[in-house]
């Protein structure tokens, strides 16, 4: 599944570099870049003076990169290609699992699950 990051930094990487994003997760599942690192030019570029504790790290390929003006100077968006399994990815995938056997479960119960009392069986005539 490609991803599509952006950043607050002119950051032109040509397609098929291989890069290693380093970003944020809060606790509702949006992410922030904090870090990018061009591995095979080892240009690192950063939005914060430090990368923050807890992090998640992943890789990938570029597969396209634009650079366009904002209104604070100029933004980068990445559609990446993840080459690896990564924390964020993992966590986020979870998360989503849960969510998922939540709806089926829900799902469930509403067709018939485990909660419904049988109806009691009619009187017998022989």
């Amino acid at each position: 599944m490609d991803r599509t990051i952006t950043i607050s930094v002119p950051a032109p990487i040509p397609h098929g570099h291989r890069v290693e994003v380093v970003e944020r997760v809060d606790d509702s599942g949006s992410r922030s870049v904090v870090v990018l690192h061009d591995l095979e030019t080892r240009v690192r570029y950063r939005q914060e003076a430090t990368p923050a504790s807890g992090a998640a790290t992943w890789t990938g390929r570029v597969i396209e990169c634009v650079i366009a003006p904002a209104k604070g100077g100029v933004t980068t968006t990445l559609l990446i290609d993840p080459t690896g399994p990564g924390s964020a990815e993992a966590d986020i995938a979870l998360r989503g699992a849960d969510a998922a056997a939540d709806a089926a479960r829900d799902e469930a119960l509403r067709w018939g699950g485990a909660d419904t009392v049988p109806e009691p069986e009619p009187p017998r005539f022989w």
